[in-house]
């Protein structure tokens, strides 16, 4: 089912002749084949995959991890990831790795400001990173997008085309990577003001652009999470979503003790000039609902603050299925993905265990929520725009670890492969909405308990 892969080193044969490798590729694995998909008879049921994966979480979380998933079949398809990853590995691939976002879905892209204060557009949620088939990112955000679309109440002939258009900017993204060299590919970024500027109509640009100015002239107000109103600064209960664990209070800050050790020495110096002053608890995302996430409120003698966060890394959902991680520490999995896949990466990044249960983190600086719903505008405003966007990220992401000239060799100007990757999206969109029905069903059986806070 799978081809192997005849990618050697870049460095041993030019950009022509790793094209044509990838050319030669399609006679192994058709592109039209990427259409194909069924649940095989031996397909395990989600709902037990759900079950698994939750007794490795907080148990007392869970209700609000469904509860999020019950929202639409496109919440659910984002805290499924387990699920697809079991489908996507029956399905074809061409024998091309790189390193996989692992959760490819259109609400893992977002906007946020480099260190040098600039706006760009990203992939960025990283836990389930692992080396992987390129199509599985595709076609998980592929899917995604035509279940946005038919969310949205679009005909299904456009919300197909969301998926098809997106995969075409992949490529296309991935055929103009192909002709530059490779430094120059490597720092290729996503700028948001040019992200905005690709918008369908001026006053969807001017409302995103408007917006985009407030949150980086706001970006100094640390989210609202600071009290600085005592003798020393704290961070603020927001409950259900922020709130105090005293009994797990020391661990964290055990473990984040131990996180400057994976800095290099240079990073390590800048958060000397810091202090961890106080940690709080909090719920995040869909997927994620579930495991250990924690924020740092660090301080400097003249009371100046940076919020990081640490969070749980547990192993990829892939790794049954494209191989174990070559780390021993899922945090650093997760450290060494984002830095490969994004174009400008967080300064804090850094990875840690808690000492008392041998758990694994990563820590970066806590995600300018406020930032980050740019992004999300365009999405409101122009899902076609938004598909696009985030075909060509992905395709800027792959390209970093991928051989982008073989990629392009192989997919082509993008139309038969779009078109058949934008079959299988719509036959796995069906799929997960069955699977939402049998997860709806796992609720109101007492299978599993959802509930909002």
């Amino acid at each position: 089912m799978h081809a192997q892969s005849t990618a050697a080193s870049p460095a041993e044969r030019s950009a022509t002749e790793r094209h044509h490798a990838g050319v030669a590729l399609r006679s192994m694995v058709a592109r039209h084949r990427h259409a194909e998909w069924m649940a095989a008879s031996s397909r395990a049921d989600p709902v037990s995959i759900l079950i698994q994966q939750g007794r490795q979480r907080i148990p007392e979380l869970l209700p609000m991890r469904y509860a999020r998933m019950r929202g639409s079949p496109l919440a659910f398809l984002r805290g499924a990831a387990a699920v697809m990853a079991a489908d996507l590995a029956t399905t074809p691939t061409s024998g091309l790795r790189v390193q996989s976002c692992g959760d490819c879905h259109l609400a893992n892209f977002g906007s946020y400001a480099t260190p040098e204060g600039l706006a760009v557009f990203d992939i960025n949620d990283f836990d389930e990173t692992l080396p992987a088939p390129f199509e599985w990112d595709i076609k998980r955000l592929a899917t995604s997008l035509v279940l946005a679309g038919r969310d949205d109440g679009m005909s299904e002939g456009d919300s197909r085309r969301l998926a098809q258009e997106a995969v075409q900017a992949y490529c296309a993204e991935m055929a103009a990577l192909a002709e530059l060299p490779p430094l120059d590919a490597w720092s290729a970024r996503i700028d948001l003001e040019e992200a905005i500027g690709s918008m369908d109509t001026s006053k969807a640009r001017a409302r995103a652009g408007k917006h985009l100015r407030a949150r980086l002239r706001s970006a100094g107000q640390q989210y609202g999470l600071i009290d600085d109103s005592g003798p020393v600064p704290r961070l603020r209960e927001k409950p259900p979503l922020v709130m105090r664990l005293p009994s797990h209070d020391e661990a964290v800050r055990e473990a984040f003790a131990r996180y400057p050790d994976t800095l290099s020495p240079e990073r390590r110096d800048l958060l000397r000039r810091y202090k961890l002053q106080d940690v709080i608890f909090k719920v995040v995302g869909v997927g994620s609902v579930g495991t250990f996430c924690a924020i740092g409120l660090y301080v400097t003698a003249d009371g100046q603050p940076l919020l990081l966060q640490i969070k749980q890394a547990q192993e990829s959902v892939l790794a049954p299925y494209a191989g174990a991680s070559d780390y021993a520490n899922q945090g650093e999995r997760v450290v060494t993905g984002q830095r490969i896949m994004q174009a400008a990466s967080d300064l804090f990044l850094g990875w840690t265990r808690m000492p008392t249960d041998g758990r694994q983190f990563y820590v970066r600086r806590l995600k300018d929520a406020r930032l980050a719903a740019v992004g999300s505008q365009i999405e409101a405003e122009s899902l076609p725009a938004y598909a696009v966007l985030c075909g060509r990220t992905l395709g800027r992401a792959h390209a970093r670890s991928g051989d982008a000239a073989t990629l392009s060799g192989y997919v082509g100007r993008g139309r038969r492969f779009a078109a058949a990757v934008a079959e299988f999206a719509t036959l796995y969109a069906d799929r997960t909405e069955a699977d939402f029905t049998l997860f709806e069903e796992a609720i109101e059986a007492g299978r599993l308990h959802a509930k909002a806070n």
